[in-house]
């Protein structure tokens, strides 16, 4: 995964999965400084709960280590998680802009358009005191 804070292979990454049987969700971090940073958080069903309860593992962890806020950077695109961030007590903290392009540079995959038609360009941190 590449963004504005770097480049990261998910699976080298510390995280958490959600399973049941089967693998149903995961949710991967960095500590970094007074902060733990979300890099990746997935789930194979959605509104089951299982981006909540990892999500809330991360929160516990991140209290563990005496961290003060919890961050993680979206696209400009994901209006869903845009939703589901705030949702639970995120606050956006700032655009990078042109962030996506930059890392286009480095990964050409991404692609020009993301969800809902929206052009992929920015980054947006968001935030959550702890």
């Amino acid at each position: 995964m590449v963004v504005s804070s770097g480049t990261y292979d998910c699976a080298s990454l510390d995280g958490f999965v959600w399973m049941n049987g089967s693998i149903h969700g995961l949710v991967t971090y960095v500590i970094r400084h007074d902060a733990l940073e979300i890099i990746s958080l997935d789930s194979l069903q959605e509104n089951k709960g299982i981006g909540s309860s990892l999500l809330e593992e991360v929160e516990r962890e991140a209290k563990r280590h005496r961290l003060k806020r919890l961050t993680l950077i979206t696209t400009n695109d994901n209006v869903h998680a845009l939703a589901f961030y705030q949702k639970r007590g995120f606050r956006l903290e700032r655009i990078v802009t042109d962030a996506v392009n930059v890392a286009r540079l480095e990964k050409p995959s991404i692609p020009l358009i993301g969800n809902n038609g929206i052009p992929l360009h920015d980054e947006i941190i968001l935030s959550k005191q702890l």
